[in-house]
C-alpha cells in the first residue's frame, strides 16, 4: 500500500517498516517486498546482499517471484557468490511453480502472469546451462527435485 501509494501517499520508508514488521513474522511476501525494496533502493539504500538474504526466506517457502530473483542473483554473484548449480535449481522451481499464495496475503497471480514467469525462469535458466557441465545441471535438477519448502518461521532482525 505505502510503496504503490494505493490509497495513502507513496512513502517507501513507511513501506519498508510494515514489511519489516510482517517479514519478521516470517510472511513470504513481505520478505520478498523487503527483498525488493533493497534490490531497488525504495526506502533504503540499495544492498543486493540484503536483498538476497530476504529472497532467499521467501524463496524457501515456495514464494515464486523471490525464486526467480534469487536464481537471477546466484546466477549474477549480485550480493551473493555466484552459484550456478543453486541458481539454476532456483530458476527450475519458479519455472515449475504453481504458486500458492502465502496465507495471508491477498496477491495472487494469475495465469498469465504465471505463464510470463515460467518462460523468464525457463530463459534465463536456458542461458545459464551454457554455462554449466553436465554434471552441474544434474545437480541442480537433484536440488530440484529434492527441494521441500519451510513453514514460515518468526525472528528478530
Amino acid at each position: 500500500m505505502y510503496d504503490t501509494g494505493h490509497g495513502v501517499v507513496q512513502d517507501y520508508g513507511e513501506a519498508m517498516r510494515w514489511y519489516r514488521l510482517a517479514a519478521q513474522q516470517g510472511n513470504a511476501l513481505a520478505q520478498y517486498n523487503l527483498g525488493f525494496m533493497y534490490a531497488n533502493g525504495h526506502g533504503v539504500s540499495q544492498a543486493y546482499a540484503e536483498a538476497a538474504k530476504w529472497y532467499l526466506l521467501s524463496a524457501e517457502q515456495g514464494y515464486t517471484w523471490a525464486q526467480f530473483y534469487l536464481g537471477f542473483f546466484l546466477a549474477n554473484g549480485q550480493g551473493v557468490s555466484k552459484n550456478l548449480v543453486l541458481a539454476h535449481m532456483w530458476l527450475s522451481l519458479a519455472a515449475a511453480s504453481r504458486f500458492k499464495p502465502p496465507f495471508g496475503s491477498l496477491k495472487t497471480i494469475d495465469e498469465n502472469e504465471r505463464r510470463a514467469l515460467a518462460t523468464l525462469a525457463t530463459g534465463a535458466r536456458g542461458k545459464l546451462e551454457s554455462q554449466m557441465t553436465p554434471d552441474q545441471i544434474a545437480e541442480a535438477q537433484k536440488l530440484a527435485g529434492e527441494w521441500k519448502p519451510t513453514p514460515e518461521r518468526s525472528f528478530a532482525n
